[in-house]
């Protein structure tokens, strides 16, 4: 019976008798369902003023995402809009050169963005590692077509960067340019980084920013050639000992070096004194500098890189449900232990601990080989006295390392998967490319051994370039490979036909393995001497020795009595993938072949064994012989096996209730319990038996001869975050009833949750302590939920109940149920209308319309429902008694607006006043004008003094002195504060200016504001300063 028809006829028993039991994390979702993503924090990567970002483990699809957790307490209304201005840029970025935005979180007052996560720094730390060695020119092309390319999507969407520089620019391992941090966290933290760019210098700063005037896409231009220029030259493009005379030399054009023109060609070279043009309108555009010659020519070969590279990468997949998904966020503790070869307790490495966790363990009969989570590979001996190694662990070395050590020969590349055979180990990049390095006695190296028999560091096998590899699997000396074309590759020692070629030939280069009509491969795994085959359906092939039915190819006859080995029928070997007959009516998961048995789980989580039984290594109560395969329902008590694996005669298993299992031969410490637990090297129990006290998780799982080596995990504590990326209005002045209002999606609260105020993670109840700040989240306008501000609210549940008469909630709604569109500021004139209104409530007549009128205005509601004659007479004074009450809360709600459009108006004079002087301040240093008005020359020697006055300024990097002296004299200078409550500051003026400077110096200030001291080479104070005090400045 062919394969498929076997498939057909299993199929349908599966359908009639069998019921499929999903895995423990279902990603779909049902009609009406909240979709759940589960989060493992793994690190803090950095902090800043506006947070922390940290790096994250999606379990779904084992990707590594970064939350930037932004804390909202201490942003501005208007800071609190930029966030989700630069989300909503964010959210239509989309390009393999930018960095992906996936979702965003409201936890309470914190709001958390999911962002693609770059594991090779950022272009800063990469021309530091150069340590002055140039860049090659075919490199800095590679770095400028992927710059100039996310630059020019980026101003196509209509977006200014506003912050490009080395710092913003990421990569990946594999040199792969991600663009980020679009400008946020400069808008987040704008009141810090003024202060923090007097120490910090904006070295990217165009001339036009500088000069304070009118600035567009030419200014992210003259940033990239600034950072092209440190590509070149591995120096800043201006530099300067502090941000007055850094201006100076960016208006100026002064550059800090010329470009090594003996290096980089003319053409390279032009484009780099194109961007760093002093006129914008002489830039050349991104789409201009892509079709300069030096990049067109091989633009296309780029393109093809790029794709190939970003696709290699695993990203989160974004959801496709319509409901808003659910971050669950799980702390664990993550161990690694490995037993056996003499230890016979678990041993735990604390290496891998932390943000350098484990993802994946493989063992060898020599070796063991870890991946973290960071892509890195470890790998170490596990020999017994001082066995020299045949380079399986990849140090360039004979070395046997007993502590796990990175393969340095690895760096910067991302390593997704490794397998070790018995002196030899094979890895796979998140490229799809593959590496191997050890012994290649039997070929398994793959390089027709061309590089001798050992090799002691990886080698790149030239073979799967063009053919990405999905899977790698080792058995003691051979190698199988899927690739995602879904072929087949196998070679190394032959003996048995494991290699699957219809022969027993050995092969020291890839081959191609034929794989029958109608199967399509799924997962590969290598025994000691044979090879399983794993289908799409859950069929299994197979092929090389079957000694003791350890492939599951004998076929046992049933019927006939007392006869066993006549109603049998036996296969030794087999050199061609043939089916595994007995496992035909299983769906199977995992196959976990070992030296002398083999166990599998199929998709109910049913382990099964089959193979020798010498050492009860099949778990079926005796040592007897078994045929056939064992299903082990009885020991495990219905539980759902997870993870298993085979070593020489035992069997590990773990399951999802967080159990450990081990049985089989107990010698050596296989078994990782000690002698005096009745698992000593003369008891072999042929049970399962757990092995730990406390209850793990285990993620991994890998034996090999006596060897094991696993990871275990275990969950400290867990948060949901159920308030997701509609958490956040931004207050664009969106109409009330608008659509396109953001929600925060709040469970609707009881009535004692109100009193208390719980506000289910609202910061309604924060606003009253911060002044006049206007809430920029908007609950939810359903019937059942409170939607006016929390102010309104208290005033309310304090106040005095009136009942309402009957038939008139359809004349007037509750204020508890009205809307209130906090997102939307109502202008200024109404404002003023209303006031009107409220004061002409003092007559009588007319005093339940407007009352009504304007308390409906003031909700953002237009409804123009209300009719004079709705109320009975006879509850008219009850009535009028509400109507005061709401024209209290009116009035109230209008003195806050008028405080809130008074501050805007002073914040928005005082910021034009000082872009004003910021631009005269730069001008004048140019022209240097002396007190007549007349322009000095650039040469006359500028002189500064540095000094320190109590107070407190606005963080400003450049400023011109507000001081009517300061502006009679045209002095110049910056200023900072400083965490003592003090003003550090310098003051520059032309030399011919001194003894006014000095002047200035001591009549400046007020009385809480006055000079303590001046630093200059000797110290002084301001009373007898005297010109030698000044220095020349540079």
């Amino acid at each position: 019976m062919s394969l498929e028809e076997y498939e057909r006829h299993y199929a349908s028993l599966s359908d009639s008798g069998c019921e499929s039991v999903s895995g423990p994390h279902t990603s779909g979702s049902f009609g009406g369902e909240e979709e759940k993503l589960h989060y493992i924090p793994i690190r803090v990567l950095g902090k800043g003023a506006f947070g922390e970002a940290t790096l994250y483990r999606r379990t779904e699809d084992n990707s590594l995402v970064v939350w930037k957790e932004i804390d909202l307490n201490n942003l501005s209304d208007k800071k609190r809009r930029d966030v989700m201005n630069e989300i909503s840029i964010l959210s239509i970025l989309q390009h393999h050169n930018i960095i992906a935005y996936f979702n965003h979180f409201m936890d309470k007052n914190t709001l958390l963005i999911e962002l693609e996560y770059c594991n090779g720094g950022n272009l800063y730390d990469k021309i530091i590692q150069q340590k002055g060695k140039l860049f090659t020119e075919e490199i800095v092309i590679w770095y400028l077509y992927q710059i100039a390319s996310a630059v020019a999507h980026i101003h196509k969407a209509g977006v200014l960067h506003r912050d490009i520089k080395t710092l913003n620019i990421f990569l990946t391992k594999t040199n792969l340019i991600k663009l980020g941090d679009y400008g946020l966290a400069k808008k987040l933290d704008s009141e810090y980084s003024m202060a923090e760019t007097c120490v910090g210098t904006p070295y990217y700063m165009s001339p036009e920013l500088c000069q304070g005037v009118k600035y567009n896409f030419k200014s992210d231009i003259w940033a990239m050639g600034c950072v092209l220029y440190e590509l070149l030259t591995l120096t800043r493009t201006f530099d300067a000992t502090n941000p007055l005379n850094l201006c100076v030399k960016i208006v100026q054009g002064n550059w800090t070096m010329e470009v090594n023109s003996d290096v980089y060609s003319s053409e390279l070279i032009k484009i780099v004194y194109a961007c760093l043009d002093q006129d914008p309108e002489k830039r050349p555009t991104s789409d201009q500098i892509l079709d300069q010659p030096i990049i067109s020519r091989v633009r296309q070969e780029l393109e093809d890189r790029v794709a190939v590279l970003n696709s290699a990468i695993r990203k989160p997949k974004l959801s496709t449900v319509s409901e808003t998904p659910v971050a669950i966020v799980t702390t664990r503790s993550r161990e690694v232990y490995f037993w056996g070869g003499g230890k016979f307790t678990p041993q735990k490495l604390d290496m891998f601990k932390g943000g350098n966790s484990a993802q994946q363990v493989c063992s060898g009969e020599t070796h063991f080989a870890v991946v973290t989570v960071e892509k890195e590979l470890y790998t170490w001996a596990s020999v017994q006295g001082g066995a020299k190694m045949v380079g399986q662990l990849g140090h360039g070395d004979q070395a046997s390392y007993r502590q796990p050590r990175k393969v340095e020969r690895l760096q910067g590349k991302a390593i997704r998967q490794v397998a070790c055979g018995a002196d030899f180990t094979a890895c796979v990049t998140d490229e799809d490319q593959m590496y191997m390095f050890g012994s290649d006695y039997y070929g398994c190296i793959g390089v027709e051994n061309e590089m001798g028999m050992e090799v002691l560091e990886p080698v790149l096998l030239e073979f799967f370039e063009e053919r990405p590899v999905r899977q790698v699997s080792c058995g003691d000396n051979h190698v199988v490979v899927l690739t995602h074309s879904g072929d087949i590759y196998s070679w190394g020692c032959g003996e048995h036909g494991r290699l699957g070629l219809d022969c027993e030939d050995d092969f020291a280069s890839p081959m191609l393995v034929e794989v029958p009509k109608g199967a399509s491969i799924d997962s590969v795994y290598c025994g000691s001497d044979g090879t399983f085959f794993l289908t799409e359906s859950g069929k299994v092939l197979a092929c090389g020795n079957n000694d003791l039915n350890k492939l599951g190819l004998n076929q046992g006859i049933t019927g006939i009595k007392n006869h066993f080995r006549e109603g049998s029928q036996e296969i030794p070997y087999t050199t061609t993938l043939t089916l595994v007959k007995q496992l035909a009516r299983f769906k199977i998961q995992i196959i976990a072949p070992g030296k002398t048995h083999t166990a599998a789980i199929d998709e109910r989580g049913r382990l099964m064994t089959f193979g020798c039984n010498k050492y009860g290594q099949l778990g079926v109560k005796d040592f007897k012989r078994h045929q056939g395969v064992q299903i082990l329902l009885g020991p495990f008590g219905g539980k759902v096996v997870s993870k298993v694996s085979c070593g020489d005669g035992f069997t590990i298993a773990a399951t999802e209730d967080n159990q450990i299992f081990a049985w089989g031969n107990a010698g050596n410490g296989r078994l990782g319990m000690p002698a005096d637990r009745g698992f000593g090297s003369e008891v072999c129990p042929a049970l399962p038996r757990p092995i730990f006290g406390s209850l793990h998780h285990v993620p991994d799982l890998s034996c090999r001869g006596w060897h094991t080596i696993l990871i275990m995990e275990k969950v400290l504590n867990s948060k949901t975050i159920r308030s997701n990326s509609s958490g956040l209005s931004i207050g664009s002045g969106i109409g009330p009833g608008s659509s396109s209002s953001l929600d925060l999606g709040i469970e609707p609260s009881s009535d004692s949750e109100l009193r208390d105020g719980i506000m289910g993670g609202t910061v309604e109840a924060d606003m009253e302590d911060r002044g006049l700040e206007t809430p920029i989240f908007s609950m939810d306008s359903k019937a059942s939920e409170s939607s006016c501000p929390s102010w309104l609210r208290k005033e309310l549940l304090d106040a005095e109940f009136i009942p309402m008469p009957a038939g008139s909630t359809d004349s007037m709604s509750s204020p508890m149920t009205s809307v209130f569109a906090e997102s939307a500021t109502l202008p200024y004139e109404e404002l003023q209308e209303l006031k009107a209104a409220a004061a002409a409530t003092a007559s009588g007549n007319g005093l339940m319309q407007t009352a009504c009128v304007d308390y409906e205005r003031v909700n953002g509601l237009e409804s123009g429902a209300w009719k004079k004659n709705s109320l009975p007479q006879q509850d008219v004074q009850q009535t009028c008694c509400q109507a005061s009450s709401e024209l209290i809360q009116m009035r109230e709600m209008l003195k806050k607006q008028d405080a809130i459009i008074e501050l805007l108006q002073k914040q928005y004079k005082d910021q034009l006043e000082e872009n004003e002087r910021l631009w005269r301040a730069i001008h004048e240093l140019r022209l240097g004008p002396d007190i007549s008005g007349k322009a000095t020359t650039m040469s006359e020697e500028l002189l500064s003094v540095d000094y320190e006055v109590y107070g407190k300024v606005q963080g400003v990097f450049f400023r011109k002195y507000t001081q009517s002296e300061g502006k009679k004299l045209g002095l110049v200078g910056w200023v900072q504060n400083t965490p003592a409550g003090t003003v550090q500051g310098q003051l520059q003026g032309p030399a011919s200016k001194v003894k006014q400077m000095q002047e200035w110096l001591r009549t400046t200030g007020s009385p809480q504001s006055r000079i303590i001291k001046a630093e200059f080479n000797n110290e002084k104070t301001i009373e007898n300063l005297d010109f030698k005090d000044f220095k020349v400045a540079r």
